[in-house]
């Protein structure tokens, strides 16, 4: 069985009921969007866990090792050149956070997993394939859209698309291309952009809080 990896672990303030897997960007680690979380006012009852991505070399940059969910060999974001054993790696190293968090009392239906660039990759491949309460993909696109399963009534969970008009790094159009994918497989996304790079913005925290209240978060 995969191993899960380290992470910092954000307590619900009292008995958690859900659980948000939050997974960074390429070169960073848990705590990038650490100082995010307060400003969303989560429910008392929502656990947040920060997952370390492991250290690799990444072709993009020279081959420099750093952290990240999978190697990147081009940004041309070619499908054929998707470094899918590491993704399936990365996406089964979630799956043994997320037993845990069963483990502990958390149903699948209650965890959500949210990710920025390549963790919006990992937690739309693992998210896609495992009952879970939402996906939330921050500017980020589709790996292995081939393969994506399609929608059915017992898993077709709740997701949110957010995308940078300028962004430069994974550019919008990827994002929206994810987004026609997921709907030709019966999916129903959400989609928001905003005036941004690769980045996020006080408007689009702002609407990421207001969705995850809503799916009680």
């Amino acid at each position: 069985m995969t191993q899960a990896p380290d992470r910092i672990t954000l307590p619900a303030a009292k008995t958690a009921t859900h659980s948000i897997i939050w997974l960074h960007g390429l070169g960073a680690d848990g705590n990038d969007f650490a100082p995010v979380i307060p400003l969303l006012e989560l429910r008392p009852t929502t656990r947040v866990i920060l997952p370390h991505a492991p250290v690799r070399p990444i072709t993009v940059n020279n081959g420099m090792n750093m952290r990240g969910w999978y190697d990147i060999k081009s940004f041309d974001f070619n499908p054929a050149d998707e470094d899918l054993a590491a993704i399936k790696d990365s996406a089964a190293a979630i799956a043994a956070i997320a037993a845990e968090e069963q483990a502990q009392g958390i149903p699948a239906d209650h965890i959500l997993y949210a990710g920025f660039s390549q963790g919006g990759v990992i937690a739309l491949y693992h998210g896609l394939r495992h009952p879970c309460g939402g996906i939330l993909a921050l500017s980020t696109y589709l790996a292995d859209a081939a393969n994506t399963p399609t929608a059915d009534c017992d898993h077709c969970p709740p997701i949110l698309q957010m995308h940078g008009t300028q962004d430069p790094i994974v550019p919008h159009r990827l994002g929206r291309l994810a987004h026609e994918q997921l709907k030709n497989k019966g999916y129903a996304p959400q989609w928001h952009d905003y005036s941004m790079q690769h980045q996020v913005c006080p408007p689009q925290i702002a609407d990421i809080a207001e969705w995850l209240h809503e799916r009680g978060y």
